[in-house]
């Protein structure tokens, strides 16, 4: 091997570090949410581009809604990976306001189209406060 290939040969290598580290990253960082409050409920919409039902887990752990994803790579016909920059394993949480009073059990998630996955959790009665529940929370179609 020759000095040139020796040259394209470590750039090869440094691109995939690059790429490896850049995903390594995008995983110790928290997914991106916003915290909504209606009448009835709060929404918490994470933004979690190319999860698929099956990968994602939520629970309901006091006063936080904690997300879980493990997302995976299509692999395409006739096409080599040569930058692997995205996080597989996308973790997330939001805190609830501390008055919050909320049904964790009643908790609902589901993932929408653009890539968010959104996460419904019912306020309680005033009269009924079950606030300090943990509960999974199931994934809806």
């Amino acid at each position: 091997m020759g000095l040139r290939g020796i040259g394209k040969s470590l750039g090869k290598g440094l691109y995939r570090g690059i790429g490896h580290t850049s995903g390594q990253l995008q995983e110790m960082r928290s997914l991106a949410v916003d915290v909504l409050e209606g009448e009835e409920s709060y929404l918490l919409v994470f933004d979690a581009p190319g999860i698929e039902r099956e990968d994602v887990q939520v629970r309901y752990v006091d006063g936080t809604v904690k997300v879980r994803t493990d997302r995976f790579r299509e692999l395409y016909d006739g096409y080599e990976m040569r930058f692997p920059g995205r996080g597989m394993a996308l973790d997330g949480e939001a805190e609830l306001p501390e008055d919050a009073s909320v049904v964790p059990g009643g908790a609902s998630a589901w993932i929408a189209d653009d890539g968010t996955l959104h996460v419904e959790v019912p306020k309680a009665d005033a009269d009924v406060g079950t606030d300090g529940e943990d509960a999974e929370v199931e994934l809806g179609d």
